[in-house]
């Protein structure tokens, strides 16, 4: 087993808090490079960070609202016109991923999108509970209490010998001290301090929930104002853009 890396490109919430960019987490073993969601801002974050856009092989995308998926349009562009890109790409989400990905893509560049792409896009279908796998790559999604009538996901990956799991953007559920026992590393929003909804976390939940979580580590991410407000209360470790994490 390897080194697996984790770079947060992305720790805000919808509304870009504090500056911060949309939702993104480059998962990086030896010979494999994982998208983990690709919000609006990504390709801007990926150059900040000075990532080359084209190392991702595959992108995983946990549901679809923008701040998730919406930078997918501006990484075909960089592919077409900035770095020419050939090989395929893979993309992964909930039921109606791919529709709603060229969608989006006609809508912001009617055009473009109407040519054939000069790399092949494959996507996958991913259910609840029902195991893939790409390679190396290994990715068990499970459903998450976020969205009414369309179904959000959370991810347990298995990479070069780890394992990370990503809450995806969600409300309190068992599901997350059970499917994080044990990782290598816990990915999970924490988006509110004061408010509280069925669909998304905040802090007194998470710190109520706190003995019960097993992972070997746990970074809370998609930081709403309310939580980097108070960030000197919360005792959880937190995630910023940029920041980099070394599973061994």
């Amino acid at each position: 087993m390897g080194t697996v890396q984790v770079l947060f490109l992305g720790s805000g919430d919808a509304f870009f808090g504090d500056g911060r960019h949309h939702a993104g987490y480059l998962v990086r073993s030896r010979d494999e490079v994982v998208l983990l969601d690709c919000g609006a801002s990504t390709l801007a974050a990926l150059k900040q960070q000075k990532v080359d856009p084209g190392e991702i092989d595959r992108i995983l995308i946990s549901h679809l609202h923008g701040d998730h998926f919406g930078g997918l349009p501006f990484l075909f562009l960089e592919y077409l016109y900035e770095r020419p890109r050939q090989r395929r790409l893979g993309i992964a989400g909930p039921p109606g991923t791919e529709a709603r990905v060229r969608a989006l893509f006609a809508s912001t560049y009617k055009d473009i999108a109407t040519r054939p792409l000069p790399f092949a896009l494959e996507f996958t279908e991913l259910l609840p509970d029902c195991r893939v796998c790409f390679g190396e790559l290994g990715v068990t999604p499970f459903a998450v209490p976020h969205q009414e009538k369309e179904i959000s996901l959370g991810f347990d990956v298995q990479l070069g010998g780890r394992r990370v799991v990503y809450s995806g953007d969600t409300g309190w559920t068992e599901e997350l001290i059970t499917r994080s026992d044990g990782a290598d590393l816990f990915i999970c929003e924490c988006c509110y301090f004061e408010t509280r909804h069925v669909f998304h976390l905040d802090y007194p939940r998470l710190a109520e929930h706190r003995a019960r979580f097993t992972a070997k580590r746990m970074i809370l991410t998609h930081l709403g104002q309310e939580v980097l407000a108070r960030r000197e209360q919360i005792g959880f470790e937190l995630a910023f853009d940029g920041k980099m994490v070394e599973i061994e």
